[in-house]
């Protein structure tokens, strides 16, 4: 996998989350989604860097929605997973899995 194409922990999970939501994938629902798998909270602002990152990068894409009423007649922007992207995600499942293979850890066991 080439450096650019490389994804940290919260890119990982960006694009996850981008493709469990599908055709809801928006910047809030985004955060929420991985807020409530990750148990931890995320700042709006990090998830929106990452999503316009990935964007440049090829690995998503993004196009607006209609405006809505209830969000003052502004649209949304909806992102979906790239070709590049999917890549992206299954190399770096595989790269962790080699590194898993054969690794018994147990977490009540001092290292």
């Amino acid at each position: 996998m080439s450096r650019s194409a490389f994804l940290g922990e919260f890119e990982q999970v960006t694009l996850l989350a981008v493709a469990r939501l599908e055709e809801d994938a928006y910047g809030v629902a985004i955060r929420q989604e991985i807020e409530e798998r990750s148990d931890r909270p995320v700042a709006i602002g990090s998830v929106y860097a990452a999503l316009d990152r990935m964007e440049r990068k090829g690995l998503i894409s993004s196009r607006v929605g209609e405006p809505t009423p209830e969000r003052g007649g502004r649209a949304k922007r909806f992102y979906q997973l790239r070709p590049p992207g999917l890549k992206a995600l299954v190399d770096a499942r595989e790269t962790l899995d080699r590194f898993w293979e054969n690794l018994e850890l147990d977490p009540e066991v001092p290292a």
